[in-house]
């Protein structure tokens, strides 16, 4: 009964994670009420627990739910009080670093908000240490990442972190330490210390990245190119301490302590060596966890551990099914938020395919057998999972950790020892030694992850096809005896063979993604793919070819451009394109600035240039005659389908528009216009929007970007005509269907896959949570569900009335 409950609980935890809001409270107390009176019956009993498990993971959800970060106070200059709260990063020519706001004010106005923060320090930032207490001048604005199709859910990860708003320090009124470092942050300090003191030792070495990983847990100084090769590889694991690290140093000591207590026969009668090796095995990983900054993944491995050593200790027998169960229950008990994680569903998914290939089976006399088995259950066990995560996997993972996990087994202990060493004067040479031999594999897997036939992507997948797919891997790592294993065999072919059907012949598909203040847009035909500007790069490193725009062609089962148009050599309309050419294979490419470009081969956009894909036309509008430069440069694009057109303008001003108008006149009419220059008020001007007359004006800018795009003169232009305005900023990527019948323009994919740690601006006071904005206070808040939040419309109805002819 109490692995039922423990499997109840749990299954009540993430029942209230893929919500769109939190439920009314009172219909948790009538569920209460009902269920009471039959609280002796068993099944009546584990759907209480379930409600329990339910009610628990809510007080987590509703902190950061119920006081969420005003609308109001977007880019609004605030002076905020608080503490360092997490290590910071030096990456780029930036701090970056998680600041707890005790106190904030606006031109000397107390503020109403609290909470963590993720703030970016760009000029002159000190050495920050945890727990110092600052007083800083910032601008901030609700956590708000990209939203697209196959890319990385960073408001989700920050909503597992508490984090509720991000921003940078502003000029104006100077930074203030307040407090240095109070004691409650020793262990944080202590991190950095250590940290610090491995950057000295090690210098310039390539290793330096793999060493602060492995040993406390920091990946900040892991290059791109090292996150590709451990991932093309399927090893990136062995860089994220995790249950393996936490597992080897355990086992390791363990070994260790009990050979050395039974030695000892006072020692063995007072205590039995195995209970004695329990006690050990789990200081040791208590301190690898407290080095490792206490992070989730180590939390699960602590709590997982804790099973198998507490049942050791006090002798009592624990099935291993009964051991990840509870294991399982004890970590959401302890972080209701934790399976908000990829790593949380790896972990456990890792220790369920090791059990079933193994549970029930004679174990094999050789251990290099029992070995590969091991290793052969977690990675067909987790290829469903990384497909569905990452959209992509490792094929030569099985064979590349059969040896790099057993090596690293071996290395770890090695590591931490030679990092203990390294403290006392003139004994760094072993950790120059354990560098270098991590050197030397890193090297061998960059090599591995350099063949084309390391790893494979995969777009897309109806529900069900992973369901079938996660079902199918069970029954392979079943029993033998199993009847009907081989039903396991249709459900990973179902993965291979339903794929993403592309667009029909004579249909577009157009996609307006979102990549902040930048442009790029996907447009598919039945055969070919044309890419339209490819995002913002940042001096970071950071852009959005890579980020952003292959996970999403990935996601749509693009495996080739054979048109990218950059529409001039801006870095929020170029940035991307080296990560996107890195990613998948790019065939032409055109550019009003192609010397700017610094590629071979790109070829100038031309009036009058066009071809034909399955039906759908292309067409070049502008530059008439090459040679200009900046933002009137832009290519302008007009594609046709039947009788409905979408025109694309990139950053061209005022003046090319009346350049069109005057060549092309009615001919310039479209039923989509993506606005120039992000909707600035140096574009769409009045005569163009006359020409072309869209029904849809699409924006392609930043949430609350600095620039107050789209303009609201602009915006006043559009309402003042009834055109309907779309835009990324608020919704995120927009995907339209064009065809012979018409158009049509899904639902923006926030709308789509709305989840509670989803932001939706100008939604209203904490649209999420029922007992916030003094609901509580009446009755009806109780019972009565909160209405669907608003989405902003892109133009709001606050612009001026200007006139069709202005």
């Amino acid at each position: 009964m109490l692995i039922a409950a423990a499997l109840a609980f749990v299954l009540g935890v993430l029942a209230a994670l893929p919500l769109p809001v939190l439920p009314p409270p009172g219909w948790l107390v009538v569920a209460a009420l009902v269920l009471s009176p039959g609280w002796r019956r068993p099944l009546v009993r584990l759907a209480g627990v379930a409600l329990l498990g339910f009610c628990w993971s809510l007080w987590p959800l509703s902190v950061p739910l119920c006081q969420p970060f005003p609308d109001e106070l977007v880019r609004v200059p605030l002076v905020v009080e608080g503490r360092v709260d997490a290590l910071p990063v030096r990456r780029g020519g930036a701090t970056r670093f998680t600041f707890l706001i005790e106190h904030a004010s606006a031109a000397g106005e107390s503020v109403e908000f609290t909470g963590r923060v993720s703030l970016s320090w760009y000029r002159d930032a000190p050495l920050l240490s945890p727990g110092q207490r600052w007083r800083l001048p910032v601008r901030l604005k609700p956590v708000h990442g990209y939203a697209n199709p196959g890319g990385f859910d960073y408001e989700r990860w920050l909503f597992a972190r508490r984090v509720v708003a991000t921003g940078n320090l502003r000029a104006g009124e100077p930074p203030r330490l307040l407090d240095p470092a109070p004691s409650g942050y020793r262990l944080a300090r202590l991190r950095q210390r250590l940290a610090d003191h491995l950057a000295a030792t090690l210098g310039e070495r390539p290793a330096l990245g793999a060493v602060q990983a492995l040993t406390l847990g920091l990946r900040d100084a892991l290059t791109p190119r090292d996150w590709e090769v451990l991932t093309r590889t399927g090893t990136n694991h062995l860089l994220a301490i995790s249950g393996l690290h936490v597992a080897v140093i355990a086992t390791a000591v363990f070994w260790l302590a009990r050979l050395l207590w039974s030695r000892s026969r006072r020692l063995s009668l007072w205590l039995a060596a195995p209970r004695a090796a329990a006690l050990f095995a789990a200081g040791a990983a208590l301190g690898y966890a407290a080095l490792a900054g206490f992070a989730i993944s180590t939390q699960r491995a602590l709590i997982m551990l804790a099973v198998v050593l507490g049942a050791l200790f006090w002798r009592r027998p624990l099935r291993p099914w009964q051991g990840v169960v509870l294991a399982l229950a004890g970590v959401v008990a302890l972080d209701p938020l934790a399976p908000l994680g990829v790593g949380f569903w790896l972990s456990f998914g890792a220790v369920a395919a090791i059990l079933l290939a193994l549970t029930g089976r004679l174990p094999s006399r050789s251990p290099w057998r029992r070995w590969g088995q091991v290793q052969w259950a977690v990675s067909i066990g987790l290829l469903p999972l990384l497909l569905l995560l990452f959209a992509r996997a490792s094929l030569v993972a099985p064979l590349v950790n059969l040896v790099a996990v057993a090596l690293f087994s071996l290395l770890l202990p090695l590591l931490l020892v030679a990092a203990v060493l390294s403290l006392l004067p003139g004994l760094a040479a072993p950790l120059h030694a354990v560098a270098w031999l991590l050197e030397q594999g890193l090297a061998g897997l960059g090599w591995i992850a350099d063949q084309p036939w390391a790893a494979f992507a995969l777009a897309a997948r109806p529900p069900w096809v992973w369901l079938a797919a996660i079902l199918g891997v069970a029954l392979l790592l079943a029993p033998r005896g199993l009847p009907g294993r081989w039903l396991g065999l249709v459900g990973l072919a179902a993965l291979a063979l339903v794929r993403p059907q592309p667009p029909p012949p004579g249909a577009l598909w157009l996609t307006l993604v979102d990549v902040g203040q930048g442009l790029a847009v996907v447009a598919r035909t039945h055969e070919h793919t044309l890419v339209y500007d490819t995002g913002p790069g940042f001096a970071s490193g950071f852009e959005t070819g890579s980020a952003v725009l292959v996970p999403l062609l990935r996601a749509q089962g693009v495996e080739r451009v054979d048109r990218l148009v950059i529409s001039h050599a801006d870095r929020d309309h170029a940035g991307g394109l080296a990560g996107l050419r890195r990613g998948v294979e790019v065939r032409r490419v055109d550019s009003g600035e192609p010397a700017a470009l610094g590629l071979d081969g790109v070829g100038r956009c031309r009036a009058g240039q066009g071809w034909s894909w399955s039906g759908v036309r292309f067409r070049f509008l502008y530059p008439v005659t090459g040679g200009g430069s900046g933002n009137d440069a832009s290519c302008v694009l007009r594609i046709e389908v039947g009788d409905v057109s979408v025109l694309l303008t990139g950053d061209i001003g005022a003046a090319v528009e009346r350049q069109l108008v005057a060549r092309h006149g009615a001919a310039l009419r479209s039923r989509v216009l993506v606005l120039a220059h992000h909707g600035s008020a140096s574009s769409s001007s009045a005569a163009l929007l006359d020409a072309v007359d869209p029904e849809l004006a699409l924006v392609a800018s930043g949430y609350a970007n600095h620039y107050g795009f789209p303009a609201e003169t602009v915006c006043a232009r559009l309402i003042a005509r009834d055109i309907e305005t779309r835009g990324t900023a608020h919704e995120g990527a927009l995907t339209l269907r064009l065809d012979a019948e018409g158009l049509s323009i899904e639902p923006g994919w926030r709308a789509r896959h709305d989840r509670l740690w989803r932001h939706r601006p100008a939604a209203g006071c904490a649209p999420r949570c029922p007992w916030a904005c003094g609901r509580a206070r009446t009755l009806s808040a109780w019972f009565v569900p909160l209405p669907a939040p608003l989405t902003a419309p892109t133009c709001r109805e606050r612009a001026p009335a200007i006139s069709r002819t202005d």
